[in-house]
């Protein structure tokens, strides 16, 4: 029982809070995200194929080897990225989403429109930043 979302909407504060229109709109925000990743690990995929050559040169190997390092990690990263877009789908789906995991208030839609995988209000964000740096600097 899924609504249809037209291009043109954005969520706004005057509606009520995730419902069925929000949902849908971040649900199709998030798999467009998930289908572009994935489309852009096939390109590195076939362009890390198609450049192994061996370089005759070190200089052009060694480029070339940190080049791939470099896209290698990157590809890493999106992986992750990946995983908490799902995660992020699966809380549409039970209800959770859009609801702060520490407080269970809601995520203002500025921030959930800039990072759709938010977990926690910018206020519980901060604190856990805060907490972060605390125990990093001891």
């Amino acid at each position: 029982m899924s609504v249809e979302v037209d291009q043109e909407y954005r969520p706004r504060e005057d509606e009520p809070f995730m419902n069925e229109r929000q949902r849908e709109y971040f649900r199709h925000k998030l798999l467009q995200w998930k289908e572009d990743i994935l489309r852009e690990a096939k390109e590195t995929l076939q362009h890390l194929q198609d450049e192994n050559q061996n370089h005759p040169d070190i200089a052009d190997r060694a480029s070339s080897e940190t080049d791939r390092a470099i896209e290698l990690r990157a590809r890493d990263r999106q992986r992750k990225l990946i995983a908490k877009i799902d995660a992020a789908l699966d809380r549409i789906d039970d209800g959770s989403y859009g609801y702060c995991e520490e407080t269970g208030e809601p995520i203002s839609l500025k921030r959930l429109e800039a990072r759709p995988i938010a977990t926690l209000s910018i206020e519980a964000q901060e604190r856990h930043e805060r907490r972060e740096r605390v125990y990093r600097d001891d």
